[in-house]
């Protein structure tokens, strides 16, 4: 259900000259996932009835990543963060409401902070301008939250500016804001850009705000959650810092993890309980894992669905579409991509598996192939109920093995195999007795 009492502003104006890339910074992956999309889902629990993103350089990445779901305006020229929020105007005409002014490169943000946040600025004396602020020992260069006796917020000091008295205030700006949206542009008509930089702060509302004897207060959260991810080396951060998270919830969760600094999460990953992860694990987007599965190391899997009490890899590989049954093996150096194998089956070295139904409690042997691409398409492979596929076969789709059938190791199989029958296709075996001593004995000789 919409919240009709709240829009949300995301700045997502900025360059990201740090990040060295021609993909937009908000864009920039964080546990499989683009930054953006981390802040809007969390956003959208919150139900708001507007969702603004403003944009500058690369606005069409923004736009495809997005599609409908937002809309987007652009602020040219770029003039600040104060002018960011000022360029909403027309989008925001006639609201009244709460806004929350957001940063799209803060992905990390908790829902139950942004409530807290809003619940301030609806509490008491209805504060005009609440700041998320945060405590820290290393202020670093954040501005500084100065307040009075009763917490109320009487200013933002920036670090180049402060007293020595206030760069000793550990309580820091975090730039993120819920505003009153009958008030915001009253206040936003007042910035000035008279600074070193020539632009218009959103900071300087608060001083704004406290010159027309309206209020202004202080909202709290961790560190953690309000850092911004400005470069490479500040997004791999971040992902050390979701990955630690992620690996300490499916513990809890009752996931045994070998050695968790070894295995890496998606941000959608979901793994039951009493399953078994070995060391240097990789999961990409899109992987449901159930119960009693065992995992071995150096596995990677993306797209896949793994059922309860299968075993894969060591070194195995499920790609997109796998559909992995319970009770089924994928062993070591086999890779699977969109392909069912039921339950109970087994492919346990070696071997492709791609675009193929793979029945249950078949085996296949190690070395075959599925050869599922003929260039132009992909067609399907069909192996029936516990058949048997020896070692280093492949099998040339469309075709179909059926039910209980058995194919020689070695074969190469073009057309259907009937139930139960064996499929041989080698060449028939040949021996010359004495031929290979006679030719060392002529190699020698030359």
């Amino acid at each position: 259900m919409s919240n009709t009492d709240l829009a949300v502003i995301i700045l997502a104006a900025g360059k990201g000259t740090r990040m060295k890339s021609a993909l937009h910074k908000v864009l920039h992956p964080l546990g499989g996932r683009p930054m953006l999309h981390h802040l809007l889902d969390t956003v959208e629990q919150l139900a708001p009835s507007r969702k603004i993103i403003v944009v500058g350089a690369d606005k069409e990445q923004v736009e495809n990543s997005t599609g409908n779901h937002c809309e987007i305006v652009v602020q040219d020229p770029q003039n600040g963060t104060g002018h960011a929020v000022q360029v909403t105007r027309d989008q925001l005409h006639g609201f009244s409401g709460d806004v929350l002014v957001l940063y799209g490169d803060v992905p990390m943000l908790s829902v139950a902070t942004l409530q807290k946040l809003l619940d301030v600025r609806q509490g008491t004396g209805q504060p005009a301008v609440v700041v998320l602020g945060f405590e820290t020992a290393d202020t670093k260069t954040y501005g500084r939250l100065v307040v009075d006796d009763n917490g109320a917020l009487m200013a933002i000091v920036e670090h180049k500016d402060a007293t020595t008295e206030q760069k000793a205030i550990r309580l820091c700006n975090s730039g993120i804001m819920a505003l009153d949206g009958n008030k915001m542009f009253q206040l936003l008509e007042q910035l000035e850009d008279n600074n070193a930089a020539g632009e218009l702060y959103l900071t300087d509302i608060v001083a704004i705000a406290r010159a027309k004897g309206l209020e202004c207060a202080v909202s709290l959260a961790s560190e953690a959650e309000v850092t911004g991810i400005n470069s490479r080396s500040e997004l791999a951060q971040a992902e050390a810092a979701f990955q630690t998270a992620k690996r300490q919830q499916f513990m809890n969760d009752g996931v045994t993890l070998l050695d968790p600094s070894s295995v890496y999460f998606s941000h959608d990953t979901v793994i039951a309980a009493d399953v078994l992860i070995e060391a240097n694990v990789i999961f990409g987007p899109g992987v449901t894992v159930g119960k009693d599965v065992t995992i071995k190391g150096f596995s990677h899997i993306e797209g896949a669905t793994i059922a309860k009490g299968a075993t894969v890899g060591p070194y195995a590989r499920l790609r997109p579409g796998a559909d992995v049954g319970a009770g089924a093996k994928i062993g070591n150096f086999v890779e699977v991509k969109k392909s069912t194998i039921e339950e109970g089956a087994k492919v346990s070295h070696l071997s492709y598996i791609g675009d193929a139904i793979v029945g249950a409690k078949a085996n296949i042997g190690a070395g075959t192939i599925t050869c599922n691409y003929d260039g132009f398409n992909k067609s399907l492979t069909e192996i029936g109920k516990g058949a048997f596929i020896g070692s280093n076969t492949a099998l040339v789709a469309p075709v179909k093995v059926g039910d209980g059938a058995i194919v020689g190791a070695g074969s190469v199989v073009t057309r259907e195999v009937s139930e139960d029958a064996l499929a041989v296709t080698r060449a028939q075996q040949k021996e010359i007795n004495g031929w290979a001593a006679a030719f060392r004995n002529k190699q020698k000789k030359k």
